[in-house]
């Protein structure tokens, strides 16, 4: 099992940056890829970041929605088994709940597919007002 704890969000005005947090605690080691999804009212989950973590033991490949590249970045701290979420110049339509997941049967040619991963924090609210 994995639990995932995230942090950071909050209220911002458009321009504005926030930095999300994502605690992974369990079976840590067995975590292949962790993402970042957000949902919005009335909207689908959208894959927003992904990131190849290979059970906290170094990082890997990345991949980013289209409309967040350039101005969302993810990483990873291994030593503290936590994945962030960097998010700056944000938009009114980047508000959402923002979820983490983690994926624990290995990589996935899918990373931003919310069906790909096993696991899922609780979500952590991130309002933009303009």
């Amino acid at each position: 099992q994995v639990q995932l704890v995230e942090s950071g969000g909050g209220s911002v005005q458009a321009g504005g940056s926030l930095r999300l947090s994502c605690k992974a605690s369990g079976y840590t080691s067995g975590i292949a890829r962790m993402a970042w999804f957000r949902q919005a009212p009335g909207k689908e989950r959208e894959g927003v970041a992904s990131l190849f973590t290979s059970g906290f033991d170094g990082g890997g490949s990345t991949y980013y929605a289209d409309s967040v590249k350039d101005r969302f970045i993810i990483s990873v701290e291994n030593a503290k088994n936590t994945l962030y979420l960097r998010l700056v110049s944000l938009k009114p339509e980047d508000a959402a709940i923002y979820y983490c997941a983690a994926r624990t049967y290995g990589d996935t040619s899918y990373p931003l597919g919310p069906n790909e991963y096993n696991f899922w924090g609780q979500g952590t609210q991130v309002t933009v007002s303009s």
